[in-house]
């Protein structure tokens, strides 16, 4: 028995495993790969230490994918968080998980992956605002909103035209990936010396909040390991084809994680590491010379499209099945005549994108989605223990429920750490979730008008 409800607005079934599968892991390998490590080690200083944390986040990312899995095939709608809470928990929460991926979820990292872009653009052609007149802040961000802009047009034109776009980017990204990683390691002029900074024995206690935030922003980078549960509605057989690829869509990214990593201490001494931002950039220049940083900066530039292709693919589907419940602003849950997409929520997710664009600097939005993004998914693993006392699941994965312990125990650990490392960033995502209260009110008074 499963807790699925589909009516004749839903959308069509036509996604297959290989492509929401490439969702999965395009919706992973983004802005955070690229940007993170760098302002990791600033704070880390120890190259074993970082290397450590990815494949611990790996595990957790892992763990969750086994958790949603069945939480997705027991109910395999358009949704994700806000779905299972819903139906699980409440609609109340269900809704602030909704508030969330609309305020923070996808609009955030849409907006990161779009400013990583320009980041990596202007890496390759520093002059290039010069020569049209403009601060390189202005053109950094004129550039990532026109971005935003050009996808979201994209994916408003139909599901089956943005999902060839996101198979071809996407295979683009990892072949990209690989190669880099391949061509490094046997080619490149790195030094395994680099990987001879001791590491610590004890994690001092002075220090256990850095870890906390440190593995905050590495769970950013992992996200979207739950990537397919928010298109259950378009997922052929998603019983079998959703929970498969969030196992293959997070072991694929996770390795390469790893392997991206490691290549990144191979290539660069970890004094020169600390507050690089355009990290992949520098790597292949220590291991290629200038020239080719120039030609790599600009194929990962366009490689991070597929994030953010990914992005403006899923998020309008859970704003779309608020809207559905009476509980969003009733254009948003309109699906457009002729190319059947949620072309009104693709369009209102830009706006947002944009504003935040426009408003922060990159390490604030990395925070402040990185705290917002982790409550969530907490209820939701939890939600498992209630799916099977109600006995409504449509296929069981291994590891309960010590599964489920792990990530909720390592999960509310990391949030506690980097809320008192990062406790201004951390109270405006706990002030963001919180306005949803009141919001969800108003709109349950107007349905009962």
């Amino acid at each position: 028995m499963a807790l699925n409800q589909s009516s004749s607005r839903d959308p069509r079934r036509q996604l297959g495993l290989f492509a929401v599968t490439n969702i999965v892991v395009a919706n992973m390998i983004g802005v955070g790969i690229f940007t993170t490590s760098g302002l990791l080690m600033g704070d880390l200083k120890d190259p074993w230490i970082m290397l450590l944390l990815w494949f611990v986040g790996g595990c957790l990312a892992f763990l969750g994918a086994l958790s949603y899995g069945e939480l997705g095939a027991a109910m395999p709608m358009a949704g994700g968080e806000y779905a299972f809470l819903s139906r699980l928990f409440s609609p109340l929460t269900g809704f602030l998980s909704g508030w969330v991926s609309f305020m923070v979820g996808f609009s955030a990292p849409i907006a990161a992956s779009a400013m990583g872009f320009s980041e990596y653009f202007l890496n390759a052609y520093p002059l290039l605002p010069e020569w049209v007149g403009l601060s390189v802040t202005t053109f950094n961000k004129l550039l990532a909103i026109g971005v935003i802009l050009i996808f979201s047009w994209i994916h408003s034109r139909g599901l089956s035209m943005g999902a060839r776009v996101q198979n071809v980017l996407t295979l683009l990204k990892v072949v990209l990936i690989i190669g880099l990683i391949a061509l490094g390691f046997f080619f490149g002029s790195g030094d395994t010396s680099h990987f001879n900074v001791a590491a610590s024995t004890a994690l001092p206690s002075t220090g256990i909040k850095t870890y906390g935030l440190a593995l905050m922003w590495i769970m950013f980078a992992y996200s979207g390991w739950n990537a397919a549960t928010y298109i259950g509605s378009e997922i052929r057989n998603p019983v079998k084809n959703l929970p498969t690829s969030l196992f293959l869509g997070t072991g694929i990214v996770i390795l390469l994680y790893l392997l991206l990593n490691a290549l990144f201490v191979y290539a660069i001494p970890a004094d020169e590491m600390r507050g690089v931002i355009a990290i992949g950039g520098l790597a292949v220049e220590h291991l290629f010379g200038g020239n080719v940083n120039i030609l790599i900066s600009l194929l990962i530039a366009f490689a991070l499209f597929s994030s953010l292709s990914a992005f403006i693919i899923i998020g309008p589907r859970v704003y779309y099945a608020m809207a559905k419940d009476g509980l969003f602003f009733g254009f948003v849950g309109r699906m457009h005549k002729k190319h059947n997409v949620p072309a009104n929520a693709i369009g209102i997710q830009a706006l947002i994108a944009t504003i935040l664009v426009l408003s922060g600097t990159f390490d604030q939005i990395l925070t402040f989605m990185g705290f917002a993004l982790g409550v969530f998914p907490i209820l939701a693993v939890y939600g498992v223990f209630r799916l099977r006392k109600q006995q409504v699941t449509a296929k069981r994965f291994p590891g309960y429920p010590w599964a489920q312990l792990v990530f909720i125990s390592a999960s509310l650990f990391i949030l506690v750490l980097a809320f008192m490392e990062r406790p201004f960033e951390s109270s405006v995502a706990i002030g963001t979730i919180l306005t949803g209260i009141p919001i969800y009110y108003l709109f349950k008074k107007k349905n009962a008008s």
